[in-house]
Parts: structure tokens; C-alpha cells; sequence
């Protein structure tokens, strides 16, 4: 027997009761933004989601095993696009995958990696060259002479040699294998999306699978392996998540939770260099070996940074998936950005937020004149009025920057600049 807690992320606390030692794991885990003992309500805990959201299952032996179901706030068709456009911005759209009979997150996510998974393999396994090293009766490849001292004493046969195997066990379908058999691990999989991933493992029998705490192989996008990047990214999305794990007291916490910071993050990046590929220059996300001090000491590290065709930075931006506030949004950011504009040597700065109390904000730094830029995007928009809405982002940007440093914009970007709505000189 499994009771279900259902929350919202970000919203309001709820007072459930729960077993002492499922209450404590929850506590531990810090996988809700609060998780303590109710002080009103002896054998209740309060528990209020934070921004992870997806579905964790905690079971105590002999006991009654809690379900824990938090719903993002934008629309679960939203948020696979959000997740889809990261990982393939040229070739997603709405309706890449239909989502019409899952109206729950986990449900929908694991119809979404089964069906590009299908999409990948329509063409049969990707097969590549792949180092192997065996003792072996005769002499293939080359000679690992060492190993041959070390573990023959000299001896002719068996050799220890290493060769370069064609083969379909390669890194790309090692990582389809691994997402199909922890989708399979996971509850709340609908029997119809386990029957096709359990066709999925079959089509994957003779690749090896990954065990328990092997670190995913790595692969690299080439032109080769193109129809297998849609299912390869959301792969990884599906190995990075909520994984089992035993905890203190033989409790026992499976499920799959996503980080809706680093979806936000990821989505608006992604975005942003994709609208700025018409203008040239060179977008660089989670931009490194930016610091603070001249001595290099205290690194920054902006989500998004666009480089000119001289390699001079020009544009700053930061993602921002905060809680709504009735002030405004928090003055650290605020610092952060002035922060990141005083080591690039730039007149400003711009945070892009999830819908927020105003489209627009702007704020100029005393004594330096430096303007940092607040910025809201409606996330429960359809996909091409939120692409839309980025795309007109990311000219208001160019045109400050155009504005600030030659006094006329580059090629392609409106002369005219967009309304500003509330901004403060």
C-alpha cells in the first residue's frame, strides 16, 4: 500500500502525516524546499516544494510506503519542449512527440525518451569502432607488451593485445541501453510506454549494460551519429536524474526528479545562441576563466556570453528560474550581474527571469553608469510565441550593445529600439 502526496513546486506548505522515519528521510534528502515536524500538528510533517518536480517514492520494510508527486507550474507539454529545444534547437517543435494521454510529468518524460529512442533506431543500430583489449590464441591489432611481460612471464600465447573492433557496442547505444533499463526501474512508468521500452531493450539485447555507479560513457556529437542526438541528450537528462538509492533504516527512495533551474537555464542559453547565429559572433554558455580580480583569484562564471567577430565580448546574460515576489525580483542577482558587467568591461548586463511582475526592468549603477536589464519570459506560452518572444530579446540586446559601443547597429538588428517597459533611469 502507497499513499500519494501531490505538490506544486513553489507553492504553498502542506501538513501530511507521515511515518517519523519517511518524514526524517525527506528532511535529509533535501529534495523539498521544507521538510520538518509540524509544531501545530503532533505526527504531521510540512512539506513545501522547491523547484525540483517529478515523483519520489519512499518504501520502509513491512511498512507503508509514501509517494511524494510534484507538478511544475508551466504546462507538462511545456516544460518536454523546454527539455527538447535544449537538446536539438533546430529540429524541435510542438507535436514532435504527442503527449495527449499523459497528463502527469513522469508518464509524459518516459513516453518522450521512447519515442526519440524509436526515432533513433528506425535505421538499425549505429555501429563505430571500438578499442578492445583481450588475451587472445593469436596476434591482432598490436601487442601490449608490457601486460604480455607482466602477466605471460614471456611467454608466446596467449597475447595480450589491443585492436580497434567494429561493433554496435559503442558509447551512443550503451546510453540508449542505461535510459531504457532505469526508465523500466522507476514507478509510475504506464504499462503501455513499458511495453514499448521493454520492445526498446530488446532491439539494445547485446549492448552492455551499465552497472550500479559506472560512470555513463561519453560520446561526442558528430555527423555520424546526427539521428541519434535528440535521444542521446535526453538519455543523459534520464541518467543525471533521481537515481534508487538506500537510506539509513532499510527505507529505500526511488523516482525521477528534474531540477526546473537548470531546465529554465538550459532552454534560455540554447535559445539565445540561436537567435544571435544571424549576427555572427560566437556564443559561448556557462562562459569559463572569467574572473573578478586581476590576480585571478575569484572566478565568474555567466550562463551566456556573446563574443563579436573580433572576439571582444559584448553581451551578458544570466537565467534566472526564481520564485515569483511581490517586491520585485532579489537584489543579489542584481550583484552578481554588476559583477559579471565589471569583468567584461561592459555597459550592461542583462537577467532573464520566468514570468515575472513586470516584461522589463532596468537600473543604472551609481557612480558607474553601468544599466542592468530585468527581463520576464512567459513560460506558458505555445513554442513559437516564447521562441518569438527570445528572438525579440535577443535583438533588444544586440541593440544596446550596438548602441553602447559603436553607436549604430550591426547588420540586421532593428535601429529602433523596442519599448522599455518600467525602466528607471
Amino acid at each position: 500500500m502507497t499513499s500519494d502526496v501531490p505538490l506544486v513546486e513553489h507553492g504553498p506548505a502542506r501538513s501530511v502525516r507521515l511515518p517519523d522515519a519517511v518524514g526524517r528521510a525527506l528532511a535529509a534528502s533535501r529534495i523539498l524546499e521544507e521538510a520538518g515536524p509540524d509544531p501545530y500538528d503532533p505526527g504531521a510533517w510540512r512539506l513545501r516544494a522547491g523547484s525540483r518536480v517529478g515523483a519520489v517514492t519512499l518504501t520502509v520494510p513491512g511498512g507503508e510506503g509514501v509517494t511524494v508527486r510534484i507538478t511544475p507550474k508551466v504546462p507538462i507539454t511545456r516544460l518536454i519542449f523546454l527539455l527538447g529545444y535544449s537538446s536539438d534547437p533546430r529540429g524541435w517543435r510542438d507535436g514532435t512527440v504527442q503527449l495527449a494521454a499523459h497528463d502527469d510529468l513522469l508518464p509524459a518524460f518516459a513516453h518522450t525518451v521512447e519515442r526519440q529512442i524509436d526515432r533513433a533506431l528506425r535505421q538499425g543500430l549505429l555501429q563505430g569502432y571500438r578499442t578492445a583489449e583481450e588475451s587472445s590464441p593469436v596476434v591482432r591489432g598490436r601487442l601490449r607488451e608490457s601486460e604480455q611481460i607482466r602477466r605471460r612471464f614471456g611467454m608466446p600465447v596467449p597475447a595480450e593485445v589491443t585492436y580497434d573492433e567494429f561493433t554496435t557496442d559503442i558509447a551512443e547505444n550503451r546510453l540508449l541501453r542505461a535510459a531504457v533499463d532505469r526508465l523500466l526501474r522507476l514507478p509510475g512508468v504506464p504499462r503501455t510506454v513499458r511495453t514499448r521500452l521493454m520492445h526498446q531493450r530488446s532491439r539494445l539485447v547485446d549492448i552492455t549494460p551499465l552497472t550500479r555507479g559506472q560512470t555513463p560513457p561519453a560520446w561526442h556529437p558528430t555527423r555520424l551519429n546526427t539521428r541519434y542526438h535528440p535521444a542521446l541528450h535526453l538519455s543523459g537528462t534520464v541518467l543525471r536524474g533521481w537515481s534508487a538509492e538506500h537510506l539509513p533504516g532499510q527505507l529505500r527512495m526511488n523516482g525521477f526528479l528534474f531540477d526546473m533551474n537548470g531546465i529554465y537555464e538550459d532552454f534560455i542559453c540554447t535559445a539565445l545562441r540561436e537567435a544571435m547565429r544571424p549576427y555572427g559572433g560566437r556564443s559561448v554558455l556557462q562562459a569559463r576563466n572569467i574572473h573578478m580580480d586581476e590576480g585571478d583569484a575569484i572566478g565568474l562564471r555567466p550562463d551566456f556570453v556573446w563574443y563579436g567577430e573580433s572576439g571582444t565580448p559584448l553581451i551578458v546574460a544570466d537565467a534566472k528560474y526564481k520564485a515569483r515576489r511581490n517586491r520585485g525580483f532579489p537584489n543579489e542577482d542584481l550583484y552578481q550581474m554588476l559583477a559579471y558587467c565589471t569583468a567584461l568591461g561592459l555597459p550592461e548586463g542583462h537577467l532573464v527571469y520566468a514570468k515575472g511582475n513586470a516584461p522589463h526592468i532596468s537600473h543604472r549603477v551609481r557612480h558607474a553608469g553601468t544599466v542592468l536589464h530585468q527581463h520576464a519570459i512567459d513560460l506558458e506560452q505555445q513554442s513559437a510565441g516564447l521562441l518569438a518572444e527570445i528572438d525579440a530579446l535577443a535583438r533588444r540586446m544586440l541593440h544596446g550593445s550596438a548602441m553602447s559601443r559603436q553607436g549604430s547597429a550591426p547588420s540586421g538588428v532593428p535601429r529602433t529600439p523596442e519599448p522599455v517597459h518600467g525602466a528607471h533611469g
